[in-house]
Parts: C-alpha cells; structure tokens; sequence
C-alpha cells in the first residue's frame, strides 16, 4: 500500500466529473487500499478517486465512530474501511442536517453545510458486487460529500459567496504563513 498526494485547491481536477469504472479487478482493488491508507494518513474519514488525480468514480469512508480502550485506558478509534465503485445517490430525504465539513483538499478549513439528512444509494464493491442501502447522519453527508467530489462540487460550492471567499483567503493565508 502506497500514501497518494492529495490535490488540493484550486487544482482544476478538482472540477472533473469522473468517469464510471468499468472492470473492478486486482489494479482497482490495490488503488483501493492505497486510497484508504492515504485517507487515514490524513486522518479524513472520507477520499474520493478525484482527490488523489485520479477520475474514477471510486470513493472511501470510515467514520471510526467506534473505539476500543486498551488496559491504559486509551481509546483507539475501530478502523472499518468501505469502498464504494459508482456510487449513486437514488433519493434523497425531505429533512436537512447542518454539519460543519471540511475537505483534505482545502485543508484546514471548515463550514457549516446543509444537506439532506438521509440518502438512498447505490453502489459496487471490491468485488463488483451490487448494493443499495438507505443512509442517514453523518454517513449520509459524507458519501454526499464524496460523491460530490465525484462530479465536481466542493463542499465550499453550497456556502454562500461570500462564506466561501472568506475560507478560501484563510487558506491562501495558511498557505503563506508556510
């Protein structure tokens, strides 16, 4: 397993809508345990395809929001990796949920984004089996998230202008500060 640089902002790449895989075979499988590793070595709880330059609508999650404590009492977040290969949101729920995103390509930086609470999608895994399941909370945003990235959208896309100005001259300062 291989840690894959991220692209970040304002790489034009980010703006791709990716492309549906085809063959899932061993090559999609091993891009998929790089993705993981690269999302953990960032310690994101979610990657799309995009974000590592490659346009394949792929995307990863774990949201390890479940810990184990060792004898010390030191709690260790329970890592359960998900592919998702041609991910597809089916439906959306009427509710919105306000969750305060942020993105390992703008790093650093963060926003309140309403989306829709629940989400049905549609999905391959690793071995190209078929799923459809229904999503709601914090899965349910993230896999939105994602899939976003998939078709070009940054989450700063469904923040007020001046909100998203207001992220993007934070980061450019970030990034002179060194």
């Amino acid at each position: 397993m291989a840690v894959l640089p991220i692209v970040e902002v304002p790489d034009p790449r980010l703006r791709l809508v990716s492309k549906p895989v085809e063959t899932i075979d061993d090559s999609t499988r091993a891009f998929v345990a790089d993705m993981i590793e690269t999302m953990y070595d960032a310690h994101g709880i979610g990657l799309a395809a995009i974000q590592v330059g490659v346009d394949q609508r792929i995307l990863v999650i774990d949201l390890q929001d479940e810990v184990e404590t060792d004898e010390d009492g030191k709690e260790t977040p329970i890592r359960d990796p998900r592919a998702y290969i041609n991910p597809e949101i089916l439906s959306v729920g009427d509710e919105s949920k306000i969750y305060n995103e942020g993105c390992l390509s703008i790093p650093e930086q963060y926003a309140e984004v309403a989306r829709p609470a629940s989400c049905r999608v549609r999905w391959q895994d690793e071995t190209g089996a078929s799923h459809e399941e229904y999503l709601d909370g914090l899965l349910s945003t993230c896999m939105q998230h994602e899939i976003d990235h998939l078709n070009g959208v940054l989450f700063i896309d469904h923040i007020s202008r001046l909100k998203r100005d207001m992220v993007m001259k934070k980061l450019a300062k970030m990034r002179r500060a060194g």
